[in-house]
């Protein structure tokens, strides 16, 4: 037996870490929390100071047992999990575990922590132990049992009041109120229609536009010309006056500077990744684990880490790492391409931890080109990302010189062109930012200005190829992205960096929102549950609130706050109104909506309600009145009149195609039912992007089954007729091997990380999602 034991979360990590130490040490993985809480009321005693009931997560029990085996045999126990609260958390649970066991007695326990799986980080904390710092696990302790107490007591109150089954936490429902609050923004938003006069030029085999801001002596403002009519006859004027010709008035030059943006930090990264890659939080971050974790990358030092740690709000570099890229990019790129001191960043989070650094390469030499033959396809692209940010940070700024051009038409009416040309690429050179979808005017006439202009000088003739009135009309705020959702939730205060991904995949997986073209769109359920919980529980979904609870959990971290006491500030106005609620709100209330429309049968008012399948129009004299019709359908619509699909016939009898409303919802049918019984799904299922695990060819889809639950099948069916029941994840199992693990929630342990075979038992609980 050796003499050290050294403990990690993962059986990557472990593998990485194994070529740098010696015979004398051992390293095994505890394949991530080790203990929860009981799954029952009472797993945190109120009564009795917090005190939390932990039990051993069963299907790790096998992996305790290993650590147990070889810690009794063993001289020294190193913790080296994670540099954060839950990986704080995980080997204070373990260490309690071991001693509960007998197994650690007499050994010494120190702490280590490293930011970056390298030989030089992972040497320098071996010779830097510490010990276990109990702020951080007494935050995550106050976490867990704050994410408890919510689900717990609040998951109830929304069963009686709304329907069985449904949950709701502690960040997510801020998270949720967001999105609904957006899409009734939305709903509410009344377009208006406006035009824009625009000139096509042409200038030394160049195109370009300009638009009119100026009709005779007038400034036009967005809403000047508002139809049709007077969009023609200014169209019809400026053609006639401008004679095939504009004349350069006046050019206008001015130089700015753009600096590069900051190295990432965790949200920042799945921001970008979203923009530029398309990947969702959970992709990004599980990409980003693989590249942390490490790999044999063929550069003869074996298995390494590419990456620092990735669950980060720093912006800070270590002076090590500063120094070693601006020596690579002094040898690459040229003294001119390095900035001339160094760059420092200020972060955005209030509470940034300092000490820890943004995710960088561990080795700025290790480019994306050198390594591409060993990475996934994945892997590659987020590596690249990450490495061509922090190269472009300290580089020299872009130099880029903006022209406002004034082009008269005739006499009195003016158009102008802006744009600009870059000078000095500088970073812009390796990296540009993304940018999220334009909010107003102002953002988008920004980006009207990264447009090229042909060089142009004043009094100069432009050649008109056309003059023309375009229509446009003003467009609601967009829908939430990922990396908008991420972005809001940080300027927010909502969750830390650890937490973004696990909010979006809560939302998702329990059904109150939906991705719908890469954008969220909240179910019938989420807008239920958003209202009822901003209705009736405002305070605990109020912003401010949520943040300033977060910033407790850090004050609570740092050691300046005692953690029961954020417990007990919480715990009594919480229980007293979710008493109050229980009492005296009603469910009709919640799930029904009252509407200024009586009933076709007997004209009593109708009312929007929630059923099992979503909302509906229903009688408020059920169950002497039974009728009922779906939202969209109008009042005067005759009843289950079946809606033509244009171009689509049956492939079996070649009859008319229709959209009927069945029991699960709507789908495509024929026409010629019940001679013909041929059907089709309304809607594309939505394409997971994980390969099935099978046949390696298809990818596994999202289907709804005859139940009206949904479940993941290969799209290569019959060929392959694989299917699982939950949300499957692009990752193996680090117990079996299986090609695909799954996300559900069950009852007693809430959100979890499992394998679908059933010979095998690998789970793991998600830290952060709160239990159902």
């Amino acid at each position: 037996m050796a003499k050290n034991l050294v403990i990690v979360e993962s059986p990557a990590k472990a593998k990485t870490l194994k070529k740098y130490f010696g015979a004398d040490f051992e390293i095994l993985a505890s394949y991530g929390h080790v203990r929860d809480l009981m799954p029952k009321k009472g797993a945190v005693d109120t009564e009795h100071d917090f005190a939390m009931k932990y039990q051993l997560i069963a299907k790790n029990e096998k992996h305790v047992e290993a650590i147990c085996l070889q810690v009794r045999n063993a001289e020294a126990l190193f913790l080296a999990t994670d540099a954060d609260r839950e990986g704080e958390a995980i080997s204070w649970h373990l260490c309690e575990l071991l001693r509960d066991k007998k197994a650690l007695t007499t050994q010494t326990v120190q702490r280590v922590v490293f930011h970056e799986i390298t030989k030089t980080a992972v040497q320098a904390a071996m010779k830097n132990p510490g010990e276990l710092n109990m702020n951080l696990v007494y935050a995550q302790q106050a976490r867990r049992a704050l994410d408890y107490l919510v689900g717990f007591n609040l998951s109830p109150v929304m069963w009686k009041k709304i329907r069985r089954g449904l949950s709701a936490g502690r960040v997510q429902s801020p998270a949720l109120r967001l999105i609904v609050e957006r899409e009734e923004e939305i709903d509410r938003f009344i377009s208006q229609e406006y035009w824009t006069i625009e000139a096509d030029l042409l200038a030394k085999n160049q195109g370009f536009q300009a638009k009119l801001v100026n009709y005779q002596g007038e400034k036009l403002g967005q809403f000047s010309v508002t139809n049709e009519m007077r969009a023609r006859e200014l169209e019809a004027t400026l053609i006639k006056e401008a004679n095939g010709k504009l004349i350069v008035q006046k050019v206008s030059r001015s130089e700015r500077k753009r600096n590069p943006t900051a190295p990432f930090t965790t949200s920042t990264l799945q921001q970008e990744a979203s923009r530029k890659l398309g990947f969702t939080a959970q992709r990004t971050m599980r990409v980003a684990q693989q590249l942390y974790e490490g790999m044999d990358v063929g550069l003869g030092q074996g298995a390494m880490g590419l990456i620092t740690y990735m669950r980060t709000d720093s912006v800070n570099l270590a002076q090590e790492a500063l120094t070693q890229i601006r020596e690579f990019i002094k040898e690459r790129y040229g003294v001119h391409a390095l900035a001339p001191e160094i760059r420092t960043f200020k972060t955005r989070s209030k509470n940034a931890q300092e000490a820890h650094e943004a995710i960088r390469p561990t080795m700025i030499e290790v480019n994306p080109e050198s390594v591409k033959t060993a990475l996934t396809p994945d892997q590659l692209k987020l590596y690249s990302l990450i490495w061509k940010r922090t190269l472009a940070c300290q580089m020299s700024h872009a130099v880029i010189d903006a022209v406002s051009v004034e082009l008269l038409c005739g006499k009195t009416n003016i158009f102008k062109a802006t744009g600009s040309t870059i000078r000095e690429p500088g970073f812009m050179a390796v990296y540009q930012e993304g940018k999220d979808e334009a909010k107003n005017q102002d953002e988008a006439k920004d980006q009207d200005e990264e447009k090229r202009l042909p060089p142009l000088k004043e009094g100069q003739e432009i050649v008109v190829t056309e003059i023309k009135g375009i229509q446009h009309f003003t467009e609601p705020p967009p829908k939430f992205t990922e990396a908008s959702l991420v972005k809001t939730l940080e300027e927010h205060g909502i969750g830390r960096p650890s937490t973004y991904a696990t909010i979006i995949a809560t939302l998702q997986q329990r059904e109150y929102a939906v991705l719908e073209n890469k954008r969220f769109q909240p179910t019938d359920v989420g807008k239920i549950v958003g209202k009822f919980l901003s209705q009736y529980f405002t305070q605990y979904v109020d912003y401010d609130f949520t943040a300033k609870l977060e910033d407790e959990l850090d004050a609570v971290s740092r050691g300046e706050r005692p953690w029961i006491s954020v417990l007990e500030d919480f715990w009594q106005p919480f229980i007293d109104l979710i008493n109050n609620v229980e009492t005296t709100v009603q469910r009709k209330d919640v799930t029904q909506e009252s509407m200024d429309e009586a009933c076709p049968k007997c004209q009593k008012p109708l009312s929007a309600r929630l059923g099992k399948r979503g909302r509906f129009v229903g009688c408020t004299g059920y169950p002497d009145c039974d009728y009922t019709r779906s939202m969209d359908e109008s009042a005067d619509a005759p009843a289950q009149q079946a809606q033509i699909v244009e171009g689509k016939f049956c492939p079996k009898c070649e009859s008319q195609l229709v959209i009927k409303q069945g029991r699960y919802g709507k789908f495509i049918g024929c026409s010629g039912y019940p001679n013909c019984k041929h059907i089709e799904n309304l809607e594309k299922p939505e394409d997971t992007n994980v390969i099935c695990p099978i046949c390696s060819k298809g990818s596994l889809i999202k289907r709804k089954s005859r139940y009206g639950t949904f479940f993941y099948s290969c799209n290569c069916y019959p060929d392959c007729k694989y299917a699982i029941k939950h949300p499957p994840l692009d990752e193996t199992c680090p117990s079996c091997g299986w090609k695909v693990l799954t996300l559900k929630t069950t009852k007693r342990r809430g959100v979890e990380k499992a394998c679908p075979q059933k010979e095998c038992a690998y789970c793991e609980p998600q830290p952060e999602a709160e239990v159902s």
